[in-house]
């Protein structure tokens, strides 16, 4: 069997071998369709490679037919299992002789560098071959050179093992041996512009940056985005600003380039990220006649094969004289988008049953519902407080009935009186959360809406009436929990593949519509920026076009790094082990984001939410008003000073992204003993560092010139907490959900005060909280007073950048009608 294929031979029988990716590349490029030539590292090669491993550990030993059951939900073991595999698979060395063929075929390019992207192919009943998300495994750049080829093609084998790639495949029920993995080598070019291009029969939408890529994919740049009919009829149209492109590493080819490249974390590092000259910012990456030769491509294929697709692009430039090219980069079907659903909860509870109950069952009954069958089936409804948005129907799976945390099944609805933090790994498993106990802004929902899975709170007795085994339906959008018992509560259990009725969880992808009206819209000049703590929708997030991380919870993320709290972690381990584990933490997601801000809210450990100790936990009356925040820095400095230490390791290692706001500040004296610690540990010596505090205390609303004066660079208001202040009211407690509102007077008149008192001392003031989720109205109060940024959860990104949008435009219109007057 041949080790490597050219994609102009690939044939139908080869795409087990080569991969979806490879394999469509290869089809529609003997059609005629312009595609950027490669070559194919095939899967038997990999295997190949595998069994020559001297593997010292036994369980890997028969690693290329190994199912590699391992205890995905114990992270420390994932991880030492996932890095002893890829520095096996990274070390040892690739049989030289194919190694040769293939320096040889890489050669005949003449190229600078190439881009080798993992290409897979899944022989699985329980994933089709569409089902598999992008991203999982990430591609690859290096130079043409011999030894870089090599490294470059064991790296992207080694993603097969990352730990995050191990969780994913166990958790759909896939064993390794039926994935495929074959790599795909193509010529890495300069671009003059680069994009997407998403289409099927009813419109498309095209989205177009400078330079490569791989500023769209990171989400540094705004992109152009344009959508319209096959006709030929463009609805919308909108250009964005991008400020950034990259190229290969200097010498720069790009015309659009407008100064020296960023500084590059690595000697060796083939691309370099590129400031683009303030005209071009702009201006649109594509004209008029390419971008009509985009749309006629997608009509072709479209036409050809019959579904939707999705294409990658990239502009080079022509020969001298000639016009440039338009080249295809990657071609497949696209993905079946599944978006967050409106329908009626029965009729969703009705079309999601069907599909798990057992043949010949019913469905369901509701004397109320036009979808009512048989009464064998029924449901009661159980409300709450609408924590995180999407639906779900799952087994439930009781804490306080006796059930063990760590022997939940995957994909259940955890169902407790309340949520502890240190439950982080385990809630990644989960279909939904259901508590007794919590408000929309408490930790549980807090994290519910970062993993993405619904969550109603606030539930009273809830553990009392739902048993484990259960089917419940959660109803995250309208706070509601419907028990579902299919003839009796443990007739039928649901596949691990198939819990998700209507799969919340999944971020929307913007389709064309043929109904917008013509528009170009401006860039916002309000920044939209995201809330952020866990790893495991990073990458999703990341690609987003959002300014930034407006608020990177460090408790929270903490609890990815650490088991228990801090302290009781440091009681058996060093503050080296600390400061090392946090800055790396740290680092993927000034990574994730660079250039674009990262603020790093420092640890506010309240002994309700995060014991520090037993004895704390008894023995304070009132956690929301106890030792926690700043105040608690100076009553014990030991653990914000390793947060400094882990804060300046990051900068060292050449990120210059990271921003400091200190939680719950009280007094400008808390502020200045905080300032000097963050001096010491030099974290100034960065210029784009700055440090901010939360405006959340209501005695920052009278001392703002104070806290400018001792050298506060920015606030950030938290609604939550600066709302349960100012009344008075228990954010956690459901029974006074209705008294926790964020659009009473007081607090529209604090937040009006602190924007306008910000802008007057010259810093920037933005809002963090659940308000502007909550309240959309609030945005264009907010973008009146001269809010900076607004930062909100991943899956309100979208709804708040169209108020954003709409909020500024009135904004300008009614000065445009004042200069006209």
């Amino acid at each position: 069997m041949d080790y490597l294929y050219w994609l102009d031979q690939i044939q139908p029988a080869h795409r087990n071998w080569v991969g979806d990716k490879a394999f469509y590349l290869g089809v529609f490029g003997q059609r005629g369709y312009p595609v950027i030539p490669g070559v194919v590292v095939s899967a038997p090669a990999f295997r190949s490679f595998l069994e020559t491993i001297q593997w010292a550990d036994p369980l890997f030993r028969d690693l290329p037919n190994s199912s590699l059951h391992i205890d995905v939900d114990n992270p420390r073991q994932l991880q030492a299992i996932a890095q002893q595999i890829r520095q096996g698979v990274t070390t040892t060395p690739i049989a030289q002789d194919w190694l040769a063929v293939l320096e040889a075929a890489i050669a005949t390019w003449q190229s600078r560098a190439v881009i080798l992207r993992p290409s897979i192919a899944v022989e699985a009943d329980v994933l089709t071959r569409l089902e598999y998300p992008r991203g999982v495994l990430r591609a690859q750049v290096c130079w043409a050179e011999p030894g870089a080829i090599a490294k470059g093609v064991q790296q992207v084998w080694g993603e097969l093992f990352r730990a995050k790639s191990l969780l994913y495949w166990q958790r759909l029920g896939v064993q390794l041996q039926q994935v495929n993995l074959a790599v795909l080598i193509q010529p890495l070019e300069s671009a003059i512009a680069s994009g997407t291009l998403q289409g099927n029969a009813s419109g498309l939408e095209i989205q177009s940056i400078w330079g490569l890529g791989n500023a769209l994919v990171e989400g540094i740049v705004a992109a152009d985005s344009y959508q319209g009919e096959l006709t030929g009829e463009w609805c919308s149209v909108r250009l964005g600003t991008k400020r950034y492109a990259y190229d290969l590493s200097s010498p720069a080819t790009l015309s659009v380039i407008g100064g020296e490249a960023l500084p590059a974390s690595s000697p060796n590092e083939c691309l370099r990220l590129y400031p683009v000259a303030e005209e071009y910012q702009q201006q649109a990456a594509l004209s008029d006649r390419q971008r009509q030769h985009l749309l006629q491509l997608a009509q072709h294929l479209i036409q050809e094969y019959g579904q939707p697709v999705c294409l990658e692009w990239a502009l080079h430039p022509g020969v001298t004289g000639a016009e440039p090219s338009v080249l295809l980069t990657q071609i497949h079907p696209c993905l079946v988008q599944k978006h967050q659903s409106t329908q009626d909860p029965a009729v969703a509870i009705a079309s999601a049953t069907a599909s798990l109950l057992p043949e010949g069952c019913s469905q369901l009954h509701d004397s109320t519902s036009a979808y009512s069958t048989s009464s064998d089936v029924s449901h009661s409804i159980l409300h709450g407080v609408a924590a995180a948005s999407g639906q779900v129907l799952a087994q439930a799976w009781v804490i306080d009935h006796g059930q063990a945390l760590e022997r939940m099944p995957s994909n259940a609805v955890l169902v407790a009186s309340h949520i502890q933090p240190q439950w982080v790994a385990a809630l990644k498993q989960c279909a939904g959360i259901v508590t007794e106990q919590g408000g929309a802004t408490s930790h549980g929902a807090i994290l519910a809406r970062e993993i993405g899975i619904p969550a109603v709170v606030g539930v009273a007795d809830v553990t009392q009436q739902i048993q484990s085994g259960e089917i419940v339906f959660v109803d995250g959008d309208g706070g509601k929990v419907y028990r579902v018992n299919a003839l009796d509560a443990g007739a039928f259990s649901i596949p691990a593949t198939a819990v998700s009725a209507v799969y919340p969880s999944e971020m929307p992808v913007s389709q064309p519509s043929s109904a917008m009206p013509v528009a170009i819209a401006t860039p916002l000049t309000t920044q939209l920026m995201v809330n952020l703590s866990q790893l495991q929708r990073l990458a999703d997030v990341a690609a987003m076009s959002v300014d930034g991380v407006g608020l990177l919870r460090s408790e929270l993320m903490m609890q990815e790094v650490l088991s228990g709290s801090p302290q009781q972690w440091l009681l058996n381990q060093t503050d080296v082990d600390l400061i090392e584990r946090l800055s790396q933490q740290i680092q993927r997601f000034a990574e994730a984001f660079a250039p674009r801000p990262v603020f790093y809210r420092s640890l506010d450990l309240r002994s309700h939410e995060i014991p520090v100790n037993a004895h704390m936990a008894l023995t304070e009356p009132n956690p929301t008003l106890g030792l926690h925040g700043a105040l608690s820095y100076q009553t014990n400095p030991a653990l914000f000073e390793l947060e400094l230490a882990a804060l300046r390791r990051v900068q060292a290692r050449g990120y210059d992204n990271l921003r400091l706001i200190l939680p719950f500040v009280r007094t400008v004296e808390e502020f200045e003993f905080c300032r000097d610690r963050v001096i010491e540990a030099g974290l100034t010596q960065t210029s784009t560092f700055e440090l901010w505090i939360m405006a959340e205390v209501p005695s920052v609303l009278f001392l703002i010139p104070e806290y400018v004066d001792a050298g506060v660079q920015g606030i950030s208001i938290g609604s939550n907490d600066l709302t349960q202040l100012m009344l008075a009211v228990d954010r956690d407690h459901p029974q006074m959900t209705g008294a926790f509102d964020q659009c009473h007077p007081a607090l529209i008149r604090a937040m009006q005060h602190l924007i306008q008192a910000a802008k007057q001392a010259g810093i920037p003031c933005s809002i963090c909280g659940q308000a502007p989720v909550q309240h959309p109205e609030l945005i264009e109060q907010l973008v009146e007073w001269g809010i900076t940024a607004i930062s909100v959860s991943a899956d309100a990104i979208e709804s708040t950048r169209r108020a954003i949008a709409e909020a500024e435009e009135r904004k300008n219109e009614e000065r445009r009608e004042k200069k006209e007057k």
